[in-house]
């Protein structure tokens, strides 16, 4: 198939179309996280729990975090799985994945070497789940052994281990610790789906989220943003290298663009995959927390800002709320603004604060 030809911003307004980030916005939790595939699970507060920022970037502030549990843990149109909430539509592909064995041999030795570990802990959630990871006992034969944060953390590893197989399932939250039940008892029924399909469903669903995306990416850890065979191919002018488009994001090229002013958390999926908001938005951009702040170049926890199909700055700022006030200590341009622009972020920081319930430290701009 010959690639279709599109301009720059083409390219920007199907990544923004495709992760709900224009005028038209969408009616529910649920129905941004069927239409963006995965929403990202972070408990840094600097702003708030990203999941429920990137939620009140596409659904306005009528959002709470009640109707994203609402979705998760009554209707069950939402669940989650390897830090991320995912689409309930999606569930029959995950049962697929979760019947495949473990990918790797320490994680396949570990098990065997605490299947009576493994026994105990599906019995006690078949008895007495939900349950919180700290009514669990420890019983395994050989602890787990890491230099990181999982050291020895044997209870969250085996449960974690678990849901990759599909015998357990998370059920909720108490706050932020997960509870666990059986997952045959807590997943809907879903259609089976044959595993040879599992891995291009999920790559039209990926692309259907992305918009456009190369079809190998390598550039991201940690999260797949590759797209393999899916959609149709396309070269963008001014950028090397061919990309995956989706075929109703490429339809919709063709009504008029409508677009928004948001101030986008940095584990937004618009901006994640930091090459392809560069070479598309010509937008430099790294979450600079883990960095000593004396080597940062916009912040602690800066967020990216979209206004129409351009990214247009960043902006640094932080809640404080024993003070009551979203402190904005910084707004960085990537360019120059019109007073309309400026008129336009001031009013989305406004905006944001009082989601927050905040009082707004004056921007200055």
């Amino acid at each position: 198939m010959k690639p279709h030809r599109l301009s720059r911003a083409d390219a920007r307004r199907l990544a923004i179309r495709a992760q709900l980030l224009d005028a038209e916005r969408p009616g529910s939790p649920a129905e941004v996280v069927d239409e963006l595939t995965v929403l990202n699970i972070d408990p840094t507060n600097a702003i708030a729990p990203s999941e429920d920022h990137m939620l009140y970037s596409r659904l306005g502030g009528g959002y709470e975090h009640a109707h994203l549990s609402e979705a998760f843990e009554n209707d069950k149109t939402v669940f989650e799985y390897d830090g991320m909430y995912r689409a309930g539509a999606d569930l029959g592909l995950y049962r697929a994945v979760m019947r495949r064995p473990l990918k790797y041999q320490r994680a396949r030795d570990w098990m065997a070497a605490n299947a009576r570990f493994h026994r105990d802990v599906v019995a006690l959630v078949a008895e007495r789940g939900p349950l919180p990871t700290g009514e669990i006992p420890d019983t395994a034969q050989q602890p787990w052994g890491s230099s990181g944060w999982t050291n020895n953390r044997n209870v969250t590893q085996m449960l974690e281990l678990l849901v990759r197989l599909g015998e357990v399932a998370i059920a909720g939250r108490r706050g932020r610790e997960r509870l666990w039940d059986l997952a045959e008892r807590w997943y809907p029924p879903t259609a089976h789906v044959p595993d040879d399909e599992v891995d291009a469903r999920r790559n039209e669903r990926r692309l259907g989220a992305l918009g456009i995306a190369r079809a190998q990416q390598t550039e991201v850890p940690l999260e797949r943003l590759d797209v393999g065979a899916a959609g149709e191919p396309a070269l963008v002018d001014g950028v090397d290298g061919q990309w995956r488009v989706d075929p109703v994001g490429l339809d919709e090229l063709g009504r008029r663009f409508e677009g928004r002013t948001v101030l986008l958390s940095p584990f937004d999926r618009l901006v994640f995959d930091r090459c392809r908001a560069e070479v598309i938005f010509g937008f430099e951009y790294a979450l600079e927390m883990y960095k000593p702040a004396a080597k940062r170049r916009w912040g602690y926890f800066v967020l990216p800002i979209l206004r129409g199909d351009e990214l247009i700055g960043k902006l640094d700022a932080k809640t404080d709320r024993k003070a009551g006030l979203l402190r904005v200590n910084a707004v960085h341009r990537d360019r120059d603004w019109s007073r309309a622009a400026e008129a336009d972020v001031r009013a989305e920081i406004g905006a944001l604060a009082e989601w927050l319930g905040l009082e707004v430290s004056e921007p200055d701009l």
